[in-house]
Formats: C-alpha cells, sequence, structure tokens
C-alpha cells in the first residue's frame, strides 16, 4: 500500500510504503531510485499488521522502486501508479509525484 502525503507549500511529499505482515518472515526493505537500491537504506519496521516506513520525496518526480522481501525475492507493490521494465527481464514498481 502507498499513501502520499503533501507538506503545506507542496515542497516535499511524504510517501508511506506499507507490506502487509503475512508476507514477511524476517524482514523487508524499500529499494529504488531514490536510495541508490541499496537495501539496507530503507527498512520498513512492524506496525500493527503491517511493516512500513515514509520517506520524503520531491514532487513533480517519477521513482522506480521494488520491495526487497526476507532478504531473498524482490516485490512489486499493487498500488504501483505504473511497471516499468527492467534489465532483469521483471518490471520495478513506478511511483509519479504530481506537483
Amino acid at each position: 500500500m502507498i499513501k502520499k502525503q503533501y507538506t503545506p507549500k507542496r515542497t516535499i511529499c511524504k510517501v508511506t510504503f506499507s507490506v502487509p505482515s503475512d508476507k514477511v518472515e524476517s524482514g523487508v526493505s524499500i529499494v529504488g531510485d531514490f536510495n541508490e537500491w541499496d537495501p539496507t537504506a530503507n527498512p520498513l519496521e512492524k506496525n500493527g499488521e503491517a511493516f512500513e516506513t515514509t520517506l520524503r520525496l520531491k514532487p513533480e518526480t517519477t521513482y522506480q522502486f521494488r520491495y526487497f522481501v526476507n532478504d531473498e525475492y524482490y516485490e512489486n507493490d499493487e498500488d504501483a501508479d505504473s511497471y516499468a521494465s527492467n534489465e532483469f527481464g521483471s518490471e520495478n514498481s513506478v511511483l509519479e509525484i504530481g506537483a
């Protein structure tokens, strides 16, 4: 699940990424072009029935990302704005931050 919330002047968009806890056994992180695809940069923290993190991202920007689940595999977000092919023969989730 993805939730977008803009600051009052719309200079930053706070984006909360969420993965249901039943999909996670040993941890999950978000990787994307906003953190140079580093699986250690943005781990999600357990919050009730889900693992979540909130990132501050620039408006008027498009980002590609995936979740790295259980230190084993990558998974897309079904609530992504769209999907884009990657060089590994699969797809990345696409997040579009408007103005």
